[in-house]
């Protein structure tokens, strides 16, 4: 347990930054979710509507470090490449 002040302070940033990181990572998993069940129907127009929401929550997610820079390209690359295959 943390027993100074600035410790304790810490911890408090590390549970409030843990919980804001766990959302963005979930709302990007849902979103990367409804991408791929739209390629996996073959519904071209909703992957590719549902793709151009999900390029931004990726981008903003790594830009507030949820994410790494590169992991978010890999995925937006993966994801595009996907929709385009259809």
């Amino acid at each position: 347990m943390a027993t100074h002040k600035s410790a304790e302070k810490r911890a408090t940033q590390n549970v409030t930054r843990n919980a804001r990181n766990t959302a963005l990572r979930s709302s990007v998993k849902t979103a990367i979710k409804a991408v791929a069940t739209a390629v996996s129907t073959k519904n071209k127009e909703e992957a590719v509507k549902s793709l151009q929401s999900t390029i931004p929550a990726i981008a903003q997610a790594a830009a507030r470090g949820a994410f790494h820079k590169k992991t978010a390209s890999r995925r937006i690359s993966r994801l595009t490449k996907k929709v385009q295959a259809l």
